[in-house]
């Protein structure tokens, strides 16, 4: 492992944390769609498990790479401060029985760049949009039809950038060479598909709910403006696809 990995894994993981941090609390008188399944309305409590989760991986990434030093001797001075010189320590930060391989490949670099994106899309959202911003569905006392931004691409980007997030994160930590998958408790063989595939299904399923009910909401607070704007952007996350 290298020290590269160590940072991009930082800075994925400081990326992320912005991107899921809300920008504003929510009113609960102010809530609509409340009806949603309560599978897809805890769309905060799984983002904060989600961060909780990353820092986790990346601290243990982390950790993983200075244990490295102690046992190349690749760098005399770091690993003689290293504070996981010891087998013990070095076994709980990685106890497989062979050595892993834990490094830099194509996969996780795109999913280092499609956190980097997915995080500027949303925090460019959350700027577009102020103080409407919330993470539940919330309608604002001066609530304004946005369309500008990405918003003037497709009509719900930050749903978008939270698509890129996970499978940018799935590309950098539940593939070959992560410390999830080569040291952590997805080693097992399909684990790792298994969290994906949950993963992605949870939110494809939030983000077209919402979408519809978003769109279904702002249609009855500014009808024909709503519906001209609809005209001219007809894509709700990607441009050409859905």
């Amino acid at each position: 492992m290298s020290l590269a990995r160590a940072t991009l894994v930082i800075v994925q993981a400081l990326t992320n944390q912005w991107a899921l941090t809300p920008p504003n609390p929510t009113q609960q008188k102010s809530r609509y769609y409340t009806e949603e399944l309560y599978i897809l309305q805890i769309a905060p409590l799984v983002f904060k498990t989600h961060m909780i989760i990353m820092w986790i991986c990346a601290c243990f990434e982390v950790m993983y790479y200075f244990s490295t030093l102690s046992v190349s001797g690749t760098s005399t001075i770091l690993s003689s401060v290293s504070p996981f010189a010891t087998p013990t320590l070095n076994t709980l930060i990685c106890p497989a029985t062979t050595d892993p391989h834990i490094n830099i490949s194509p996969l996780f670099l795109i999913g280092i760049v499609a956190v980097v994106l997915g995080s500027y899309i949303r925090l460019d959202c959350f700027k577009a949009l102020g103080k409407l911003f919330t993470f539940d569905l919330t309608v604002h006392p001066d609530h304004r039809l946005v369309t500008t931004s990405f918003y003037g691409y497709v009509r719900h980007p930050a749903y978008t950038g939270s698509m890129l997030l996970v499978a940018g994160l799935t590309f950098s930590h539940l593939t070959e060479g992560s410390w999830l998958t080569e040291c952590g408790p997805l080693k097992s063989n399909g684990s790792a598909l298994v969290v994906w595939a949950a993963w992605w299904v949870w939110t494809l399923a939030v983000g077209v709910s919402r979408a519809e009910a978003e769109d279904n909401q702002m249609q009855k607070m500014f009808s024909g403006e709503w519906e001209r704007y609809a005209e001219n952007v007809a894509w709700w996350f990607f441009p050409g696809l859905v």
